[in-house]
């Protein structure tokens, strides 16, 4: 379940990311993705590529991942977020949800550590990376 109001588009410095063309109000859930989990073998080939960006770590002590479906890849990061990702374990999906107000033409973001606003910094901002 993707809401029709969002829809992919260039963005100044990250590629691509979310948008909406409507505003959305707090706790809207605007996205309900399928995802493809993985074992913790296949993580550590995946690791090695491009899709590294790309997988979200799934049911951390078994050491899997997954790949999520619909938009949830593009999705940007922000350390403010207006968006939260949850994982449902049992239905094998993440849930986009807005949790700060969003005017239509923004982009959505989430915070890949987690929670919306976690400062800690994720990989990519990490010294040495």
């Amino acid at each position: 379940m993707v809401l029709p109001c969002l829809y992919i588009g260039p963005t100044e410095n990250m590629g691509r990311g979310v948008f909406t063309d409507e505003d959305l109000t707090l706790g809207t859930i605007i996205e309900i993705a399928p995802v493809i989990v993985m074992s913790a073998a296949d993580r550590e080939h995946l690791d090695k590529t491009l899709l590294h960006d790309y997988i979200f770590i799934w049911n951390p002590p078994s050491g899997q991942c997954c790949m999520a479906l619909g938009y949830v890849p593009i999705y940007n990061h922000s350390y403010e977020a207006n968006c939260l990702y949850e994982m449902d374990y049992d239905d094998d999906t993440i849930k986009i949800t807005v949790v700060k107000e969003v005017k239509a033409g923004e982009q959505l973001f989430i915070n890949y550590n987690g929670d919306p606003d976690e400062k800690e910094p994720v990989w990519f901002h990490k010294v040495g990376s």
